[in-house]
């Protein structure tokens, strides 16, 4: 029999098993709060287009 896996909820840093209803979270409310983060904007991926600014006089975008 293989070990069931466990990891830490993302939000609050409880372990959690894989057959919890709400994994990778421990709970309703963490998967919540999970939601509402993304929802504020507390979640971000960065833009991998964003442009670089050089620091010379010339302000030229590179």
């Amino acid at each position: 029999m293989s070990k069931p896996l466990i990891v830490k909820c993302p939000i609050c840093k409880s372990l959690v098993e894989r057959d919890n209803d709400y994994f990778p979270f421990c709970s309703d409310r963490c998967k919540t709060n999970d939601l509402g983060n993304w929802a504020s904007g507390v979640y971000t991926i960065p833009d991998s287009q964003a442009h670089d600014f050089d620091d010379d006089e010339s302000g030229t975008i590179h």
